[in-house]
């Protein structure tokens, strides 16, 4: 994580609890205003975690961005002044734009906590730029093959390679059990 500059010095990061669904224009409307309201040396970064999910209907694979904390927005800010009194204005622009609900924490925000701080960034830092399935699967587990050559067969998952999205599946091909790489949209439960 970079260190503070001098301007974000005393800066903290808090949670912000919006409606569903707005968590994105929240942050837009925080990017955009916070110049005009001359708030730059109060709101400094403003964090909407996010992960790309994949997922098959119908035999046609795609792909969605799911927020890791659906509900919220994290702030970095300076919201106490060095007597530890709330500093109003930051504070009021931020609890009033619309699609807030408020601070983590009600009229006295709670700071997050560096260890809080640390786990959304290794979280994003996780999701970036990979492809997470929508269902996890698990060794052992029985699925049916939906695309490609073996597609209608049913195997056993004998390896899962979350990093390259693929599963070793056994299928049985005139009574021997052949192993056979597939991607995660590839197969389905059984019970789907």
């Amino acid at each position: 994580m970079p260190a503070p500059t001098t301007a974000s010095a005393g800066a903290q990061w808090f949670a912000l609890h919006t409606l569903s669904g707005q968590e994105s224009k929240v942050k837009l409307y925080i990017e955009k205003f916070k110049k005009a309201e001359e708030l730059d040396d109060f709101i400094f970064e403003i964090l909407l975690p996010t992960e790309v999910v994949s997922e098959v209907k119908g035999g046609k694979k795609s792909t969605k961005v799911r927020k890791l904390y659906p509900g919220y927005v994290f702030i970095q800010a300076k919201l106490y002044g060095e007597d530890g009194k709330l500093i109003n204005k930051p504070w009021y622009f931020v609890k009033e734009t619309t699609g807030v609900i408020g601070f983590v924490g009600g009229d006295r925000p709670a700071a997050l906590r560096q260890a809080e701080v640390d786990e959304i960034y290794a979280r994003i830092e996780a999701a970036s730029g990979k492809e997470v399935p929508k269902v996890q699967y698990a060794v052992g587990e029985e699925v049916k093959i939906t695309d490609g050559a073996f597609a209608s067969l049913t195997g056993r998952i004998d390896e899962i390679d979350p990093e390259r999205g693929k599963l070793k599946v056994s299928v049985s091909i005139f009574g021997r059990f052949t192993p056979v790489e597939l991607e995660y949209w590839q197969v389905q439960r059984l019970t789907e």
